[in-house]
């Protein structure tokens, strides 16, 4: 009996639908949130003025992200204590599109980014870096089965999707150098890490390369998703200044210090949103 694509096809949209309506449901969540906390979601992202620093921040489940009236998240609680420490109050702006936070960051409308954006050698052209705060990696999520890759290998000749503006172009096109064979890259320009990973649930795109803090929690809430091919080594993750304002980088720095100094704290922080501690560079 001939399967009817039309009903498979259905059946695709539903499971995307649902998936949609469980991030829809969260991100309607920031409306329990202050208005301060949420001014992003409700106006264009503009500078505060003042002492304020303004941070664009990615919404995803290990950098910001709201349940019922509880705003959470390790860069979120980081920063909430660098604002103490500074004594410096701090606006969040929940960002989707990361290529949007880069934009407004060398607009001046925003003082730091903070989203899934490895340190690189080249991304050191175009932005400064705060010391890092975390270590993650790349990798490649997939629907489980027999499809799946296995090895780096098996993408000669596939495509893999990626956020617009993420440096991971570079370490695909790096991994295409290395097994002899092209990679192809297709980039979603309107959507997150989190929602690319829906797709890829959804049988909409076949592979997406993510960080891997992203890749694990959406998989414990996501059925049917492998994540468990790396794409590259571990990298250092660092909040992101505007080139040129180095002394808002150096006075981080200082301030991330101090907080990294009290290691049961800061290990604390680490073991809550990752399940495990990860040194950084001290």
């Amino acid at each position: 009996m001939k399967k009817n694509p039309h009903s498979a096809r259905n059946k695709q949209l539903l499971l995307y639908g649902l998936l949609l309506v469980v991030v829809g449901a969260a991100m309607a969540a920031l409306n329990h949130c202050s208005r301060s906390q949420v001014a992003a979601m409700r106006s264009p992202l503009h500078h505060s003025g003042g002492d304020t620093i303004d941070v664009a921040i990615e919404y995803s489940p290990a950098t910001y992200y709201t349940y019922a009236d509880t705003i959470g998240g390790y860069s979120h609680d980081l920063l909430e204590q660098v604002s103490q420490l500074a004594q410096r109050p701090i606006k969040f702006w929940p960002i989707v599109t990361l290529s949007t936070a880069l934009e407004a960051l060398q607009q001046g409308q925003c003082d730091i980014v903070v989203a899934q954006y490895p340190l690189t050698a080249d991304a050191r052209d175009d932005y400064a870096f705060t010391r890092p705060v975390h270590i993650d990696k790349q990798v490649l999520v997939g629907r489980a089965g027999p499809e799946m890759a296995r090895s780096q290998l098996d993408l000669a000749g596939d495509t893999v999707w990626i956020v617009k503006g993420s440096p991971m172009r570079d370490r695909i096109a790096s991994l295409s150098r290395e097994i002899g064979d092209t990679i192809h890259v297709a980039v979603d320009e309107v959507y997150g890490p989190e929602q690319l990973v829906l797709r890829v649930a959804s049988g909409e795109i076949k592979y997406a390369v993510v960080n891997g803090a992203i890749a694990h929690e959406m998989a414990q809430r996501v059925p049917g998703l492998d994540v468990s091919l790396d794409i590259s080594l571990s990298q250092f993750q660092s909040w992101i200044v505007k080139h040129d304002n180095l002394s808002l980088r150096d006075s981080l720095d200082s301030w991330i210090s101090v907080l990294q100094a009290d290691t049961a704290a800061y290990n604390g922080l680490q073991r809550r949103y990752y399940g495990t501690t990860v040194p950084v560079a001290q």
